[in-house]
């Protein structure tokens, strides 16, 4: 019999894991060729989220509660879940709701007809605009910078096999980026049309300051054509610089009573020194991310693991 790992990880969701849960049991209950169990990653959330995951776990032998020493991101907690599957298939949605986990059965059929790896498409996403544009802008960075198809669209609601399950868990060094460990594992990747909910309780956990730190952990961290890109950039400001020096010699020799101000020069200072900034910058990070992968900087420290313990006979 098949089993299937579901993983969640949970922030401020204190009022809709349940739910969540709940609607898992009445989904597979109905899908009697699986076994499956639920994997909560706590994300160190300020409410009392872990508080009901441990009397969940008390209570269900299915479900594993897992509780962060501090807040790591959703990627972080991804891989710790993950971690902990026993499942031929690990399927990940979020803690909100919002991703139907009544449609799963979609996901794993996918799965059963050939694909790797099955991520879910919503015609239309029910998040808010600032949300939805970070998942657009999102997007466009994997296609530019991890080579993925234009048709393919990627989300945090997907089914995963084992086998790649197993080549994404190799990777132990700090800043994971699970959309890129799966596009460097496999391109049988296909996409199922699922429904989006609307949030009926609390607000989005990505803030500005997030979804700029994840933008740059998908820059930087499988791929180096951002370098690519700044030596590009880098020549390219070399020979309009180069050009425009030799219009300024000319109009010395055509027009050789014209004063040239300063205004120009100070613009193309302003210009170059920027550029130079940036791209010690983006060096810096990557050599930054260097440093800490050196000194083993964890990708999450778990607090406590619970799960139900079967009285002793």
């Amino acid at each position: 019999m098949n089993k299937v790992s579901f993983v969640i990880p949970c922030y401020r969701s204190e009022k809709t894991i349940a739910a969540v849960v709940e609607e898992i049991h009445d989904t597979m209950r109905d899908l009697t060729k699986y076994e499956y169990e639920i994997i909560l990653v706590n994300d160190c959330s300020p409410d009392g989220t872990f508080s009901v995951i441990r009397k969940m776990c008390e209570s269900d032998a299915r479900i594993v509660g897992i509780d962060f020493s501090r807040n790591y991101g959703q990627h972080s907690a991804l891989m710790a879940g993950i971690r902990q599957t026993t499942g031929e298939v690990v399927v990940c949605l979020d803690d909100d709701g919002q991703t139907p986990a009544d449609e799963a059965p979609k996901l794993l059929v996918a799965l059963e007809e050939g694909a790797d790896v099955a991520y879910a498409r919503y015609s239309a996403k029910k998040h808010s605009p600032f949300r939805n544009f970070g998942s657009y802008l999102n997007e466009k960075m994997t296609e530019v910078m991890l080579d993925k198809p234009k048709e393919l669209s990627v989300s945090s609601y997907f089914a995963v096999k084992r086998h790649v399950v197993n080549d994404m868990i190799r990777y132990e060094n700090a800043y994971p980026y699970v959309i890129g460990l799966v596009l460097r594992t496999t391109r049988n990747i296909v996409n199922v049309d699922v429904n989006h909910r609307s949030r009926e309780i609390g607000d989005s956990g990505y803030t500005m300051k997030k979804l700029l730190a994840l933008w740059m952990n998908g820059f930087t961290s499988f791929s180096v054509k951002p370098l690519r890109i700044a030596t590009g950039m880098g020549a390219f400001v070399a020979l309009a610089g180069f050009v425009y020096g030799l219009v300024i010699i000319i109009q010395k020799f055509v027009l050789p009573d014209r004063v040239l101000g300063y205004s120009s020069m100070m613009a193309a200072i302003l210009f170059l020194g920027g550029m130079v900034m940036l791209m010690l910058g983006l060096i810096g990070e990557y050599v930054g991310r260097i440093y800490i992968c050196m000194n083993n900087y964890p990708q999450y420290v778990i607090k406590e693991i619970v799960q139900f313990e079967k009285e002793e006979t």
